[in-house]
């Protein structure tokens, strides 16, 4: 019986001996295949990392290799500048120097056209409803009506029946002396600044002339000195010369249409103030005529 149980023990432990040794020779060639594999694996990722960075490289090549190559001169503008892009664009080859006296005498000569254009639009006035407004307050109230309703009107319309009434005391021939003296300082005050117009409207080209006469004298000292004439010397004195003269008839042109605009409304103010000065004494003689 020993004998038996003796046996079946070594036999029990033989088979567990070998059943250990199995699943370690298993775990084993399981462990080496995962080994395998994560080298496998590994490797992959550095022949992938290492193309990658060689592409990324090569690609940074090319990049800096193209950026090199690209020279400033070759950055164009757009094939559809806009009109200030433009204009900037021959402001500058016209020469700063005098394209800024070019341009101050407009940005002067437009900034006196615009005062003068808001002054005589406040100095326009409905001379034929004044007239009967006056007419009226001097018919039903009197002279201190009269003047009142003046001094609520503004333009030089209102200021010369003003003056007028204010004579009224000291006869006809008064008053109308008022009218005429009145009259004279109005029209004067409307002619103020005109002539600083006129000035700019003809110191433009002249500016544009004189960086004419310079581009001309710089294009024959470069043929003096390069001793040949060719275009590419005259072209640059040349291109300033018309650049100066273009923008100086430009400013010129417009500051005489401005120009005739303000004298246009002058006239029409004036012949205002001159038809309500004779209607007005009309009405101061007809309440004279009524008060005797």
């Amino acid at each position: 019986m020993k004998k038996v149980l003796n046996f079946i023990l070594i036999a029990g432990f033989l088979f567990t001996q070998k059943v250990v040794a199995q699943e370690a020779a298993e775990t084993s060639q399981v462990s080496t295949e995962l080994v395998s594999v994560d080298s496998s694996m590994a490797s992959e990722t550095d022949s992938t990392s290492v193309a990658t960075d060689s592409t990324l490289a090569a690609a940074d090549s090319t990049a800096v290799n193209s950026l090199d190559d690209t020279s400033p001169e070759e950055v164009s503008l757009p094939d559809d500048p806009s009109f200030t892009q433009v204009l900037k664009k021959y402001f500058i080859d016209g020469g700063p120097f005098f394209m800024s006296f070019v341009l101050l005498a407009l940005i002067l000569g437009l900034a006196l056209v615009i005062e003068r254009i808001i002054y005589l639009a406040l100095s326009t006035t409905n001379s034929d409803q004044l007239l009967e407004d006056v007419e009226n307050a001097l018919n039903s109230e009197g002279v201190d009506a009269a003047k009142e309703v003046c001094r609520n009107s503004t333009g030089p319309v209102a200021t010369i029946f003003y003056e007028g009434l204010d004579k009224m005391d000291e006869g006809i021939e008064m008053v109308d002396k008022a009218i005429v003296s009145v009259g004279s300082v109005e029209n004067g005050k409307l002619e103020r600044n005109i002539s600083w117009i006129s000035l700019f409207i003809a110191l433009a080209p002249m500016l544009g002339f004189m960086g004419t006469v310079i581009g001309m004298i710089g294009a024959f000292d470069a043929i003096e000195a390069a001793g040949d004439i060719s275009p590419s010397l005259v072209a640059g004195g040349i291109k300033v010369a018309l650049l100066t003269t273009v923008f100086g008839l430009i400013v010129a042109m417009i500051l005489q249409v401005f120009y005739n605009l303000i004298i246009a409304m002058m006239d029409n103010i004036v012949n205002k103030m001159e038809d309500a000065s004779i209607h007005f004494l009309d009405v101061v003689a007809d309440f004279k005529a009524k008060k005797k």
